[in-house]
């Protein structure tokens, strides 16, 4: 019988542009799941977000860029940890739809992410 498989994706105190991570909350806290589902040529609204989050590329690939034009593109089998009070949008430039599952981890009733509609989206 085939033994269960353990990979370890990524551990890491910094989110991918490099930033320390901020202490994790210390008041009751909520771990939530999220799945995005991007089609090709979808583009989020500008947003930063205040709590730990990071996620798993399930399909496609995924480009993300921040407000001051750093971009990482994330390939299908990777994992990431997003930035925390940095402001970006994530866009799915493929031809297939981009599959993210994305873990928060916030004190309860925070919101995971805050839009920026008062900047430019481009």
């Amino acid at each position: 019988m085939a033994e269960v498989k353990k990979t370890e994706l990524l551990r890491t105190s910094h989110s991918w542009d490099g930033a320390q991570l901020p202490a994790f909350p210390q008041d009751d806290a909520e771990i939530i799941a999220i799945r995005y589902e991007f089609p090709p040529g979808k583009k989020l609204d500008l947003h930063h977000h205040d709590v730990i989050n990071f996620g798993y590329l399930v399909q496609g690939e995924l480009t993300i860029i921040d407000i001051h034009g750093n971009v990482k593109v994330v390939h299908e089998g990777e994992a990431i940890v997003e930035m925390v009070g940095t402001i970006h949008h994530g866009e799915n430039n493929g031809a297939e739809t981009a599959v993210l599952c994305m873990f928060y981890v916030a004190p309860k009733g925070t919101p995971l992410s805050v839009l920026h509609p008062e900047l430019p989206a481009d």
